[in-house]
């Protein structure tokens, strides 16, 4: 069931598919906002974190939903400048933090029971930073214990264009009275872990278990690389399984992803109450280094889909 939900003089729009409620603005930066599950005992989970607002000012940078990063994740560089980009032509041009999509303005197309599709509308400094003749479309589908979100970059230029978005879904962790991060195990299933340096260059990282507690500060800013599956793993420590959530780039989760596919694990202090686990097509700063790095050519599209599941 789809309905809408007046809020700070603007509209929401909410999904009631079985026992999970999800909560949208896709006008603003086509965001998820939140997703909760009502339990078997009547109480609600929070499975995607969102803090409480008063207002919309800085809506595209609050920590909850699931920002869009798009054409590039995280911190772009050009020989050690941070926020600046050099496309194929030579030209540097600005680029910030995440890019270009979760501030900007989308055009709902389509909103109906099983989710939505907006498009995003470039104004001027978007146009600016990302100079290309494009439509880049957000889709959504819900379903009672899981979603899928779909990026669709269409070319309408003469010209290759590069990208390389991915997701920053927030996690709300933990999910059960009286735990903590300890409480819980994150599976990532890489074969090797890099970090992004001060000046954008990727170095490697810690070696750690695929398999680790969440409290490790090792997780913290890190890029998992090497991927042998498709799909990283937080769950309740002790091999249980009840509450899991899954994320899965692509569909198909008996093979390996694309190559240089990325998550990131990420949290912003010791007791902030979510947990990031973002699937990438690449690192950051893909323009610079070119791991992860896609080209879309005239006249065709290309889309990046994830899954995020629960186990119930």
């Amino acid at each position: 069931m789809l309905d809408t939900v007046p809020f700070l003089g603007e509209t929401l729009h909410r999904w009631r598919v079985g026992r999970s409620t999800f909560l949208a603005h896709p006008e603003r930066g086509a965001r998820l906002m939140n997703w909760n599950l009502e339990l078997a005992d009547g109480s609600v989970r929070d499975v995607i974190h969102w803090p409480e607002i008063a207002s919309f000012e800085g809506f595209h940078s609050i920590r909850g939903g699931n920002p869009v990063l798009f054409p590039f994740s995280a911190r772009s560089f050009v020989d050690g400048e941070i926020h600046r980009w050099r496309a194929a032509d030579g030209v540097c041009r600005p680029m910030p933090m995440h890019g270009i999509a979760r501030q900007g303005r989308f055009a709902l197309v389509r909103a109906d029971a099983s989710g939505f599709a907006a498009v995003l509308q470039p104004d001027d400094s978007a146009r600016e930073a990302y100079p290309f003749d494009y439509e880049f479309t957000v889709i959504y589908r819900f379903a009672p214990t899981s979603l899928t979100c779909e990026f669709i970059l269409e070319n309408r230029d003469t010209r290759p264009i590069p990208w390389s978005a991915g997701h920053h879904f927030y996690f709300s962790v933990p999910w059960e009275p009286g735990r903590t991060r300890a409480d819980y195990r994150l599976s990532v299933p890489a074969s090797r872990r890099l970090r992004q340096d001060k000046v954008g260059r990727l170095v490697p990282g810690e070696d750690f278990p695929v398999s680790a507690p969440l409290d490790r500060p090792e997780w913290i800013d890190a890029l998992h690389l090497g991927l042998t599956s498709p799909t990283a793993v937080l769950a309740p420590a002790g091999g249980g399984r009840s509450g899991a959530i899954s994320v899965t780039i692509g569909l198909d989760k008996k093979s390996a992803p694309p190559p240089d596919s990325t998550f990131v694990t990420w949290t912003q202090a010791p007791d902030s109450p979510f947990y990031c686990l973002e699937p990438w097509m690449g690192p950051p700063n893909s323009p610079e280094h070119g791991i992860g790095l896609h080209h879309v050519a005239p006249g065709k599209s290309q889309s990046f889909v994830v899954e995020v599941a629960l186990a119930t």
